[in-house]
């Protein structure tokens, strides 16, 4: 997997890049440049089958025609995870009608601690409309391995017993089930939204 920011490169390669601008523009299409670390080339995204904690499966095969934000966290998370979750709660109020072409999945990787009904009560806190799902250790395991990333748990000795170190990156699988982004913790609003529009007009 080679991952890219999707900007022109100092010398042979920028002007091949300019060059292939000058081509779209003259064809009557607008180069796109992502505020996101773009998938270069686009990849098709892994299988994810999980069971939703509202009930049901998901499956991330089932949901070609919608912008798929996807992120690996847990309950317990002190920092990262309600970070994440608040970000995609301003990124939703931005994006107004177009949410609901777009669909924010929170996968736990701590199935032990987040039982359906806590990992529901938890994700709604944020928006009813977040998708959270889970699955035992072995599914999410293949699942992590085939987006190269990995969660581990770590004793803390504290009440809660252990703390889970996991990717802090959000996922973005545009509308024919291709990964196309990558979010670092902390992206802006503006920008994600600005992306997720890109991708929503076919881009």
């Amino acid at each position: 997997m080679q991952l890219c920011k999707a900007r022109p490169s100092p010398g042979r390669i920028g002007s091949l890049v300019a060059a292939a601008s000058i081509i779209a523009l003259a064809a009557g299409c607008k180069p796109v440049s992502f505020h996101g670390t773009a998938y270069e080339p686009p990849e098709k995204a892994p299988s994810v089958v999980l069971q939703k904690a509202s009930g049901g499966e998901f499956s991330l095969a089932d949901q070609h025609g919608s912008v798929v934000l996807l992120f690996f966290g847990y309950t317990h998370c002190p920092d990262i995870c309600p970070t994440t979750l608040t970000d995609w709660k301003r990124v939703k109020s931005a994006l107004g009608r177009d949410a609901s072409r777009v669909r924010f999945v929170f996968i736990s990787v701590d199935p032990a601690r987040d039982d359906p009904a806590t990992l529901q009560r938890y994700v709604s806190r944020f928006d009813p409309d977040f998708i959270a799902a889970t699955g035992d250790s072995a599914t999410l395991s293949n699942i992590e391995r085939s987006f190269h990333v990995t969660s581990t748990h770590e004793e803390t000795g504290s009440a809660n017993g252990y703390a889970v170190t996991h990717p802090s990156q959000t996922f973005v699988i545009d509308k024919r089930g291709e990964l196309r982004l990558l979010y670092s913790f902390g992206m802006a609003t503006a920008d994600v939204v600005s992306d997720i529009r890109e991708l929503l007009r076919g881009a």
